[in-house]
C-alpha cells in the first residue's frame, strides 16, 4: 500500500492506494478515533460487490455500521436522491457522531460527501471510491455537488474527506464503458500538468486497457499527487485549481444538453479536451502535432472524439453557466502545448468555438 497526503494543516488527509486494501478500511478508520457509528452510503450496482466487505472490516474495527443504497448513475444525482439520503439520516437518527462512507464512483462520493458536509451542518466522511474516474479524481479534493438541469455540479460545498482508500482491485468488476470514461481524466492530468506522465501514457495505453494492476497503481498515485498538490494549493478553487477542469466546460455543456448520464462524464471530457487542444491551437499555445496527440491518446483508450450534434448556440448557452464564468465573460482552460496550462477569458467565444467544432469534424 502506498500512502500520500493532501496537505491542509489541520485538515489534512492520507490517500492510501493499493491491491486488495479494502479489508483494511476498519483499521485505518480506526486509527483515526472517527465516530463509531458509520452509516455506508452507497448505489444498487456497487452494493452486491462490496458492502458486505466494507461494512465487516468496519465491524471488524468496532464500528457500528448501516447503510442507504440509492439508484446508480449520474441521473440520480440529484436534490431528490439527496434528500433521500437525508431522509434516511433522520430515520436512523444518526447524530453528529456518525461518520458517513461514499463507496462508490463519482456519483455516489459527490452525493454523500454533500450529504455529510450539510447534515447537521458537518459530519465527518471517508472516500472509498470504486471506479477509475473517482480513484484518479473526484474522491480527492473535497469538491462535493450535486446536478440542476441547468448546470452540472451546480449545487454543493468543499468538504474534506478524512480518509481516501483506494483499492485497485475494485476496478476489475467495472465495466469496459467506464472504465474508458475514467481514463479521459487521466489523460488530463497529463496535458495540464506533466508532459513526461503524458509520454509513459502513451506506451501504457495498452496496460491500462488490460487492467494491469502496477500500471493501475502507478496511474492513480501519479494523478492523485498532482491534485493533492493542487488543492493543498488552491483548495476552494481561485486560482490553480481551476486547471483541473480542462476539458471540463464543453464537457459540462454536453452532459446537461443531453441528458445527465446519456453520455458519461468521463466521455464528454474527452470531447471537451479535444475542443479545448483545437481551441489552443487556434490561439497559438500549442501546435497542430500537440493536438493530434491528445486526439490520438484519447481514442487509443477506448474514447470517442466526436462532437454530439448540437448547435453552437445550444452549447454557448449551456457553457455561460459554467462555474468559471466571471462578470459575464466565458473563461476556459486551454493547454500550452503537452503539460502545461492556464486559464483564459475568451472575449470573442462564438467565432472560436465555431472555428473549432469545424476543427474538431475534420480529424
Amino acid at each position: 500500500m502506498k500512502r500520500l497526503t493532501v496537505g491542509l494543516g489541520d485538515r489534512s488527509y492520507a490517500i492510501h492506494v493499493g491491491e486488495g486494501i479494502l479489508n483494511g478500511l476498519g483499521r485505518e478508520a480506526s486509527a483515526l478515533n472517527l465516530p463509531r457509528r458509520v452509516v455506508v452510503v452507497t448505489n444498487t450496482v456497487v452494493a452486491p460487490l462490496y458492502l458486505e466487505q466494507v461494512q465487516s472490516s468496519l465491524q471488524g474495527a468496532g464500528f457500528a455500521v448501516e447503510s442507504i443504497v440509492v439508484q446508480d448513475g449520474e441521473a440520480f444525482k440529484n436534490a431528490a436522491t439527496l434528500d433521500q439520503i437525508y431522509t434516511a439520516l433522520l430515520e436512523k437518527r444518526c447524530d453528529r457522531k456518525t461518520t458517513i462512507v461514499a463507496l462508490g464512483g463519482g456519483v455516489i462520493g459527490d452525493m454523500a460527501g454533500y450529504a455529510a458536509a450539510t447534515y447537521l451542518r458537518g459530519v465527518p466522511f471517508i472516500q472509498v471510491p470504486t471506479t477509475v474516474l473517482s480513484q484518479v479524481d473526484s474522491s480527492v479534493g473535497g469538491k462535493t455537488a450535486i446536478n440542476h438541469p441547468l448546470g452540472k455540479n451546480m449545487i454543493g460545498a468543499f468538504y474534506q474527506p478524512r480518509l481516501v482508500l483506494i483499492d485497485v482491485a475494485t476496478l476489475d468488476t467495472l465495466d469496459a464503458r467506464n472504465f474508458s470514461a475514467g481514463i479521459a481524466e487521466v489523460i488530463k492530468y497529463g496535458v495540464i500538468a506533466d508532459a513526461a506522465f503524458f509520454d509513459w501514457l502513451e506506451e501504457r495505453a495498452e496496460g491500462l486497457k488490460a487492467l494491469d494492476h502496477q500500471t493501475l497503481i502507478e496511474t492513480v498515485l501519479r494523478c492523485c499527487a498532482i491534485k493533492a498538490d493542487i488543492v493543498a494549493q488552491d483548495e476552494t478553487e481561485q486560482s490553480v485549481r481551476a486547471f483541473l477542469n480542462y476539458g471540463h466546460t464543453f464537457g459540462h455543456a454536453i452532459e446537461q444538453l443531453s441528458g445527465y448520464g446519456t453520455v458519461l462524464h468521463g466521455e464528454a471530457v474527452a470531447v471537451g479536451m479535444t475542443v479545448a487542444a483545437q481551441l489552443s491551437h487556434q490561439m497559438s499555445l500549442c501546435t497542430a502535432a500537440d493536438v493530434e496527440r491528445i486526439v490520438r491518446l484519447i481514442q487509443r483508450c477506448g474514447l470517442s472524439t466526436l462532437i454530439p450534434d448540437f448547435s453552437l448556440d445550444a452549447y454557448l448557452n449551456a457553457m455561460m453557466r459554467d462555474k468559471k464564468v466571471a462578470d459575464g465573460a466565458l473563461r476556459v482552460v486551454l493547454n500550452h502545448g503537452i503539460g502545461q496550462c492556464d486559464v483564459y477569458t475568451l472575449t470573442q467565444p462564438r467565432e472560436l468555438f465555431a472555428a473549432a467544432l469545424q476543427a474538431c469534424r475534420t480529424v
